[in-house]
């Protein structure tokens, strides 16, 4: 139970509660026990009366009646007890899957993108769901029925001793051999869990991509193929969970048989005892349903056993993730004034998950107000340099700038709020319109959100919505086109007022036309931001301050357009190149 320690932090928390849950736990088995025990000496009433000669009946109907007023008195006491040991137990399992959710997905919140590279959606998801769902099982109904037998089995045990003690020992020989069986079974349900959880993410990654690129399986006709290798996915999950049970079906069977066993030891030898005159009639009663009574928390203990190791083995997939150091931290608690200066030097990047280096020794500098156009051919590392302005990752090689401050000494918090980023791949949340470009700022009123819509040059598209801006929008905002999509997206990061504006090729899917309106509304938004846009079209970039020109990660030209036209290089050639694309 080593990795179940985690939750430790989580018991301590809610200790008040699962401390009362114990004392009621006892409380309500003392209630239990009484029952066998007022039985016993019920039916020793009766066997009484039958051997004596001269029967009271009222003395006999008395001691009775009295013995089955206690039996319900206690039966409804029992019962009142179990019903807020479940409250109180059950209910904190139910915090600390609140709790446990909340910290692993603020530790996903924490981790860098390179993270995200390495790990896939299906099973975050499942280690946030299904993992999670197999710990609630340990902190709740695992440990309320641990304590209940624990306290049963200990209370039972000392009224059976008192009653009986050589009936007792005889009784209890089934134990030791039960505790072996349950620790070799539960060392093959830790290992077969492991592998249904894996084979659970396996199943939800691929269930979660497939639902993700409907769109790219029906236009290329692969639902067969689909379909095919998501029924392989569901046999090979389907032969691990029935190992798992095959498994766990051990137990119920062999518990029983020692409980039988049990009861058929207590019948024998007290039957000899009551012959002989050593114990009543009674006691044998009172043994028997003792016996029985231990019947369901000793069945309890294999499924018990079963939780604890899928708990066990879920934790661990849990804390994997939980031990992860994000790579992006916040050295800086102090706030950070952001103005929009950025400044490269000597910067070399190289990515970790594929060892491609996209920057090498790039050096520029652009000051607050400017705009600054990056362009080259995919892969030059374009995208690179905005990933690395936002802190979605590190160099190790060079040192970035902003307001003449290594951008690492810079609280991450305020660096990212002063910046307006469109990713080149625009993300909608299933959401309205109107709370997509809100995302950018919270507070925003109906009109500064039809204002931003309409210099990104959008509102007109919406208005022609049934529901215009209160339109929800499918996931991945899958109900808007290409550009309408990196158009919404430009609104939710004109709509922030950043100091520093980032755009990723963003523009790609409108038309020139519809680019150039945009591009002039941004240029009078823009002029107290700092504004960097990555494109490939020079169409894009000419009204650039300054223009840089990438190929394979180096600075191959720099300059404004009238300066790189009059060069006769790569830029030049491209822009004679898009000029007549477009005359054609």
């Amino acid at each position: 139970m080593k990795e179940l320690q985690h939750l430790n932090k989580y018991f301590r928390k809610y200790k008040t509660k699962l401390l009362i849950g114990i004392v009621i736990t006892i409380v309500s088995k003392l209630f239990t026990v009484f029952v066998p025990s007022l039985i016993g000496e019920t039916v020793d009433i009766i066997d009484q009366y039958i051997k004596t000669d001269t029967k009271n009946i009222v003395a006999f109907k008395s001691a009775l009646l009295k013995n089955i007023g206690l039996i319900v008195a206690t039966a409804i006491a029992t019962g009142v007890f179990t019903f807020f040991m479940r409250q109180t137990i059950i209910n904190i399992s139910r915090y600390i899957e609140f709790d446990l959710k909340n910290e692993i997905y603020q530790q996903y919140q924490n981790l860098s993108l390179n993270f995200y590279k390495k790990n896939r959606t299906g099973d975050l998801m499942n280690r946030i769901t299904e993992d999670v769902t197999k710990v609630r099982m340990y902190s709740g109904p695992a440990i309320m029925y641990s304590i209940n037998t624990l306290m049963l089995f200990t209370v039972v045990l000392v009224f059976m001793y008192k009653s009986s003690p050589t009936l007792t020992l005889y009784t209890v020989i089934p134990l030791p051999i039960l505790s072996v069986f349950i620790y070799k079974i539960s060392q093959e349900i830790h290992t077969r869990s492991t592998v249904v959880q894996q084979y659970l993410s396996k199943l939800s990654t691929f269930t979660q991509e497939t639902f993700s690129g409907i769109s790219v399986i029906k236009a290329y006709g692969i639902e067969t193929k689909t379909i095919s290798e998501f029924n392989q996915l569901s046999k090979n999950n389907k032969e691990k969970q029935l190992k798992l049970v095959k498994i766990r079906a051990f137990f119920f069977p062999m518990m029983l048989l020692l409980i039988g066993i049990s009861n058929i030891i207590v019948i024998y030898i007290g039957g000899k005892q009551y012959i002989n005159g050593e114990i009543t009639l009674g006691t044998i009663t009172e043994f028997i349903i003792y016996v029985n009574l231990l019947t369901w928390p000793v069945a309890t203990v294999g499924w018990v056993t079963s939780i604890v190791q899928e708990a066990e083995a879920s934790q661990k997939r849990i804390n994997e993730f939980l031990k992860i150091e994000p790579e992006i931290k916040n050295s800086v608690e102090t706030y950070s004034n952001i103005n929009g200066d950025i400044e490269f030097n000597n910067v070399t990047f190289t990515y970790d998950d594929t060892n491609i280096t996209a920057l090498k020794n790039i050096s520029f500098k652009v000051s607050k107000g400017q705009t600054l156009a990056i362009i080259g051919k995919t892969g030059s590392g374009k995208s690179t340099i905005l990933d690395l302005i936002s802190r979605l990752y590190d160099t190790k090689n060079g040192t970035i700038l902003v307001d003449n401050t290594a951008i690492k000494n810079l609280n991450l918090t305020d660096l990212r709020t002063a910046i307006g980023y469109v990713p080149q791949d625009a993300f909608l949340f299933s959401d309205t319109i109107k709370n997509n470009i809100k995302f950018g700022y919270e507070n925003a009123t109906d009109k500064q959100v039809i204002d931003a819509a309409k210099n990104a040059y959008v509102h007109k598209n919406i208005v022609k919505f049934t529901k215009q801006y209160d339109t929800i929008l499918g996931e991945r905002g899958i109900t808007l086109s290409g550009g309408q999509k990196q158009r919404v997206s430009i609104a939710r990061a004109i709509i922030k007022n950043p100091k520093i504006l980032l755009f990723d090729d963003c523009l790609s899917a409108v038309d020139t036309e519809t680019e150039e309106k945009i591009l002039n509304n941004l240029k009078q938004l823009t002029q107290q931001t700092t504004t960097l846009i990555v494109s490939h079209r020079i169409s894009s970039a000419k009204n650039a301050d300054k223009i840089i020109v990438l190929d394979n990660g180096e600075i191959l030209e720099q300059g404004t357009h009238k300066e790189l036209i009059s060069s006769n290089g790569y830029y030049a050639e491209l822009y004679q190149k898009q000029l007549s694309q477009k005359e054609l």
